[in-house]
């Protein structure tokens, strides 16, 4: 282990990173599956952090074990809600994340190294490549639909105008690079235009792989709360439930199962995101065995 997270009192946070490993193991296993995690896992994780916390504040007469655990919850409650409705995390992601937050808490006091911090940025990294590695599973997976997809968006009429102002802007960037004699000038210019280049044709592969592999239609009765509906759904100009939504909750839901036994509302094409929570089972087990922060803080 390249940190003591555990601390001079090793049976609080052996209990905290054991309750967390579980909980990630089994919350990765059914993200996997069927792309959702039970309540039971997040909101377990949230109340036996607290639980435990509380009942360590009490045995050790200490009252930062349950500070920390609510200090700990409450900074993830608003990366967590920063996360899902900027559309990159689903509710379950959301709420797993809030429950390591309650279990194992901030040390307000800095006695012990910070661990979710270091967990925070080591998942960064990892869900970067692990998502770009599923993308790209995805892009094979769904090969055809995809180079469909892709080629369907590149003559789209927005996306040849956008085409166009990226290349004149990486010609004018080279013809400035003629005139620049400095070297980390000429490299900066040319890390620029690499990076346009490279983003405005990752913007159109997401795209693709949203529509040719994240896609699915569904039957109301098999939709869940919190699945991202793609398009605005109306039955008589009332408006029902749409993607500016970001989660779909149990009320819409009713109303589009009786509307869809009534022959009114058909299946509901919604978005299936990346499976996130191994993402963050993989950043723990890294974080904790290597400690990214301690060697990012040395170099």
């Amino acid at each position: 282990m390249a940190y003591n997270w555990l601390g001079a009192d090793s049976l609080s946070p052996i209990i905290a990173y054991a309750l967390s490993f579980v909980a990630l193991f089994v919350g990765s296993i059914t993200d996997l599956k069927t792309r959702e995690v039970p309540d039971w896992v997040n909101y377990g994780l949230i109340v036996s952090g607290i639980g435990i916390n509380l009942l360590f504040s009490t045995i050790y007469s200490n009252p930062f074990f349950i500070i920390n655990s609510i200090i700990g919850l409450s900074i993830f409650f608003g990366i967590a809600y920063i996360m899902f409705y900027a559309g990159q995390w689903g509710g379950g992601d959301s709420k797993i994340l809030m429950g390591l937050g309650a279990v194992i808490g901030i040390d307000v006091g800095l006695k012990t190294p910070q661990f979710l911090l270091s967990f925070l940025i080591t998942a960064l990294f990892v869900g970067a490549i692990y998502g770009l590695f599923w993308s790209i599973f995805l892009a094979f997976k769904n090969k055809q639909k995809f180079w469909k997809e892709f080629k369907k968006i590149l003559s789209e009429k927005s996306v040849i105008k956008a085409k166009k102002v990226m290349l004149f802007a990486l010609v004018l960037l080279l013809i400035i690079l003629f005139f620049i004699r400095l070297d980390y000038i000429k490299i900066l210019i040319l890390s620029l235009a690499f990076l346009m280049l490279t983003t405005f044709y990752l913007w159109i592969f997401v795209k693709a792989i949203e529509k040719s592999a994240m896609h699915k239609l569904v039957e109301p009765t098999k939709l869940t709360e919190g699945d991202w509906v793609v398009n605005d759904i109306f039955v008589n100009k009332d408006y029902i439930c749409g993607p500016k939504d970001l989660g779909i909750d149990k009320k819409q839901i009713r109303k589009l199962i009786e509307f869809y036994r009534q022959g009114r509302v058909r299946k509901i094409l919604i978005k299936e995101g990346i499976p996130f929570v191994p993402a963050f089972f993989i950043a723990f087990i890294v974080a904790f065995v290597f400690d990214p922060l301690r060697w990012l803080l040395i170099f």
